[in-house]
C-alpha cells in the first residue's frame, strides 16, 4: 500500500484525474485499463458509478498495482469510510464538508473538498484537505487559477468541469497541482460505443499536454 505523501507525488504526476462516470459497472475494468494504457494512473470512480463500493474494491484489488484508484462524489463521511474501506487512496468531494475531509485523515488517506470562491478554498485548506477542487471550473479557465493563487500560494489547486486537451498546459502553467478530467476524456459516447482504443488515444493526449507544462 502506498503512502499518503506517494499518493499526492502520484495525483501531481502526471496531473490528470480521469472523473469516471460510468454507467454500468462492467465498464469499470475497461476505462481502467484503457487509461493506464494511455498514461493516465489517477481514476476518480464515482458514487453515481453503480454499485459504487464494490467496483472501487474490485477495480482496487485489480489494478491497484497500476493506477491510484479514488472515489469521486462524495458528499458524507460515511461514504467516505466505506469507499476507503473498499480501497479508495484518494477522496474528492464537489463540495465543501469538513466531516469529510476529517473521515479521510483518520484513515491516512488523501482528500480533496469541493471550492468555488477563495474563502471555500481557504476554508477548505484550513479544514485540511489536500488539494481544492475548484467545481464548477467551466468559464473559470486558468487565469482565475492563476489570480486565486496570487494571495493563497498554499492551495493545491485541481479544476474540474471545463478541462480539456487544449488547456490542460495552461491550467498547470496557471500553478495548478492537477486538473480533473470528466467527459472531456471519458465521454459518454466512449462508454456506450465501448470505444476503449479511442479513450487510450485520448489520455495519452491529455498526457502529453500536461507533459507541456
Amino acid at each position: 500500500m502506498s503512502s499518503k505523501a506517494e499518493i499526492i507525488a502520484r495525483l501531481r504526476n502526471p496531473g490528470i484525474i480521469a472523473v469516471v462516470r460510468a454507467t454500468v459497472a462492467a465498464q469499470i475494468p475497461f476505462v481502467t485499463e484503457a487509461l493506464i494504457t494511455g498514461g493516465v494512473i489517477a481514476i476518480e470512480i464515482t458514487m453515481t458509478t453503480p454499485d459504487a463500493i464494490a467496483v472501487i474494491r474490485e477495480a482496487s484489488r485489480r489494478f491497484g498495482g497500476q493506477a491510484v484508484i479514488g472515489v469521486g462524489t462524495v458528499l458524507d463521511a460515511e461514504t467516505c469510510r466505506r469507499a476507503i474501506d473498499a480501497g479508495a487512496e484518494f477522496v474528492v468531494s464537489p463540495i465543501l464538508r469538513p466531516e469529510i475531509a476529517a473521515a479521510a485523515r483518520a484513515a491516512d488517506k488523501t482528500i480533496m473538498l469541493g471550492a468555488f470562491t477563495p474563502t471555500e478554498a481557504q476554508l477548505a485548506h484550513e479544514a485540511g484537505t489536500d488539494f481544492v477542487k475548484i467545481f464548477p471550473a467551466d468559464g473559470l479557465g486558468p487565469s482565475y487559477m492563476k489570480a486565486l493563487l496570487a494571495p493563497l500560494p498554499h492551495l493545491r489547486l485541481v479544476p474540474t468541469g471545463g478541462v480539456e486537451i487544449g488547456n490542460v498546459a495552461a491550467f498547470l502553467k496557471a500553478g495548478c497541482a492537477a486538473v480533473g478530467a470528466g467527459s472531456s476524456l471519458v465521454s459518454g459516447r466512449i462508454l456506450r460505443d465501448s470505444a476503449w482504443p479511442e479513450l487510450t488515444r485520448l489520455a495519452a493526449e491529455f498526457v502529453r499536454a500536461a507533459r507541456e507544462r
